[in-house]
C-alpha cells in the first residue's frame, strides 16, 4: 500500500513513483512534508556573487551547482526587498539553475532560449554571457512574454532579442546558426507539486504522454537551429520517464548528428534512468541516457528536474538571413538623444544600431539579424521615448545604468522611509539645484527615474511596478 502525503498527491502518480524508486520512495515522499527551498541567483551583470553575500539582508548558502546561485534561509522574503526591484538577483527554484550553468554559453555566442518565459533561464544565460553576443528569448504565450521583457529589463540586460514565434517559424527563419539553444520543455509538471497546487490538480496520468508528443516537436526545431558543434539543452521539471528519457531515445534514433554529453557531476546529481523509460516504452534504451541528470527533492535542496546536454557533431551552419539593414534615424532625434545624454549622463549617447519603432527608440545587439516577418517584442535595449522636442528615458535604461553614469543620483538606503515612498510611486523631495532627471538607487544599484523640478522630485517610477505595501 503506497503511503499517503501531507499534500494531496494524485494516487496514480504515489502508485507510479514507489514502483519506480522502491526502497527510495519513504523519504522521497517525505520530502513533501517539507518546505520548499527559496532560492535567488545574484545578478553577476551588476555584482559579484562574494559581494552580494557580504551586503544580502538574508543568510544565504552555496548551491553546489550554481556558482551565483544560494538558498535564503529562514523566512525572508527576497522577492519584497529594494535589492529585488534593483535586479541584484532573481528568485529561482534551485534545480532549476542546473540547465543554463549545463548549457554554459560564451560571452560573444549566438544563444537562442526556445521556450524563454518567465526569464529565469534567459537571465542566468545573459550573465553567463556576460552581455555579449545575441541572446533571442522566444515566449509564443502573449502574456507571459511581457512577464519575460520585464525580467530581462530588470535584470538590466541588454544583448537580448525578444520574440514571440512558434519554434517552427525560427527554424525556417534562422536556419542552423545558433552556438547554443536552451529547450526549457513545456511538461506534466510533477516535479512542482511541493510548490504548486495548480499542477497537482491538473495532473492526469494521460499527461506525460500527451506532453511527450509536443516535447518531440519542439526538440525537432531546436536541432535545426543548432549549428555543428553547437550544444543543446533538454530540460524538463517532471519524473516522468515518458517525457524524459523515452523522449531524448527516440529523438536520438532519428537524428545521428546529436550526441549526448555527459554533464560535470555535482553533489545532489543522479543519474538518467534509461530502465524506468524503457518500462514504459517496452523496449531497451541507449546506455548513455545515464549521462542525462536528474535532480531530487529527496537528494538535493530543490525540486524535480531533468537536464540533458547534446552535442551537434555535423551537418551544415546556415545563417538564415543576414543582418538588419540599417534604419536612417532623423537628425532631430539624434539631437534630442545628444541633449539628453549631455544634459543628464556622463556618457556619450550611442550614434549605430539604434533603431525607432515608432517613437521607441532602441539600441540594438551587435550581431542582431534580420527579423523581418517574425514577431517582435522588444529589440535590446529600450533607450527611451521620442517626445515632442523632447527625449525622455526609458526605465530599462536606468536598470541598465550604473549611479556613476548619472549627473544627478539619490542613493537611498534599503530602510529609509524615503525609498518605499519612492517604490510606491510618490513623491519626494529635491536637493538638487538644477532641473533635470535622476537616476534613483538603492546601496548604489539602480532602481528608475525621477525628475527634479522646484524642490520637487516627480516620481517616474513605472505604475505596473509600484509596490502596494505601506510606506515605512
Amino acid at each position: 500500500m503506497v503511503e499517503k502525503s501531507e499534500l494531496p498527491l494524485p494516487a496514480a502518480f504515489l502508485e507510479r513513483m514507489s514502483r519506480l524508486l522502491g526502497d527510495e520512495f519513504p523519504s522521497f515522499l517525505q520530502s513533501y512534508a517539507q518546505p520548499p527551498a527559496i532560492g535567488l541567483r545574484v545578478n553577476t551583470l551588476k555584482i559579484s556573487p562574494e559581494a552580494y553575500q557580504h551586503l544580502s539582508p538574508f543568510a544565504l548558502s552555496p548551491i553546489p551547482w550554481c556558482p551565483s546561485g544560494f538558498l535564503v534561509s529562514g523566512e525572508a522574503q527576497p522577492g519584497k526587498h529594494p535589492h529585488h526591484a534593483a535586479g541584484l538577483y532573481y528568485i529561482q527554484e534551485p534545480s532549476a539553475m542546473a540547465a543554463a550553468e549545463a548549457l554554459a554559453p560564451m560571452p560573444g555566442e549566438r544563444v537562442l532560449d526556445l521556450a524563454a518565459a518567465p526569464g529565469g533561464k534567459s537571465t542566468h544565460l545573459a550573465a553567463l554571457m556576460n552581455d555579449e553576443g545575441l541572446l533571442i528569448a522566444n515566449e509564443i504565450h502573449p502574456k507571459r512574454v511581457w512577464e519575460l521583457v520585464s525580467n530581462l529589463e530588470r535584470w538590466g540586460v541588454q544583448n537580448a532579442i525578444v520574440l514571440q514565434e512558434t519554434p517552427e517559424r525560427l527554424a525556417e527563419h534562422f536556419g542552423a546558426g545558433f552556438d547554443r539553444v536552451m529547450l526549457d520543455a513545456p511538461c506534466s509538471g510533477e516535479g512542482m507539486f511541493r510548490r504548486s497546487e495548480t499542477a497537482r490538480r491538473e495532473w492526469t496520468p494521460a499527461l506525460p504522454k500527451s506532453c511527450a508528443i509536443r516535447q518531440e516537436r519542439l526538440l525537432e526545431s531546436a536541432a535545426r537551429l543548432l549549428r555543428p558543434g553547437g550544444s543543446l539543452v533538454y530540460a524538463t521539471c517532471t519524473f516522468a520517464p515518458e517525457e524524459n528519457e523515452a523522449v531524448l531515445d527516440r529523438f536520438l534514433a532519428s537524428h545521428q548528428e546529436l550526441e549526448l554529453v555527459s554533464l560535470e557531476w555535482k553533489p545532489g546529481f543522479a543519474a538518467g534512468r534509461a530502465d524506468w523509460a524503457a518500462a514504459v516504452t517496452g523496449y531497451p534504451l541507449r546506455a548513455e541516457l545515464a549521462r542525462c541528470v536528474r535532480l531530487w527533492p529527496h537528494l538535493s535542496c530543490g525540486e524535480g528536474h531533468f537536464v540533458a546536454l547534446l552535442r551537434k557533431k555535423d551537418g551544415e551552419t546556415q545563417i538564415g538571413h543576414s543582418k538588419l539593414p540599417r534604419q536612417a534615424i532623423p537628425d532631430e532625434v539624434r539631437k534630442q538623444l545628444r541633449d539628453f545624454y549631455a544634459q543628464n549622463l556622463h556618457s556619450a549617447p550611442p550614434e549605430g544600431r539604434l533603431l525607432l519603432i515608432g517613437s521607441d527608440l532602441y539600441q540594438l545587439p551587435q550581431a542582431t539579424p534580420d527579423l523581418r516577418g517574425l514577431r517582435l517584442i522588444r529589440l535590446g535595449l529600450q533607450l527611451g521615448t521620442v517626445k515632442k522636442n523632447r527625449f525622455e528615458p526609458a526605465h530599462a535604461l536606468a536598470l541598465a545604468m550604473r549611479t556613476t553614469d548619472a549627473l544627478r543620483s539619490l542613493n537611498l538606503l534599503p530602510n529609509s522611509p524615503e525609498l518605499y515612498h519612492y517604490l510606491r510611486g510618490e513623491q519626494l523631495p529635491s536637493h538638487f539645484r538644477e532641473q533635470g532627471w535622476v537616476l534613483v538607487s538603492v546601496q548604489g544599484f539602480a532602481l528608475g527615474w525621477g525628475k527634479s523640478s522646484q524642490g520637487i522630485l516627480k516620481n517616474l517610477y513605472p505604475r505596473g511596478l509600484r509596490w502596494l505595501a505601506p510606506s515605512k
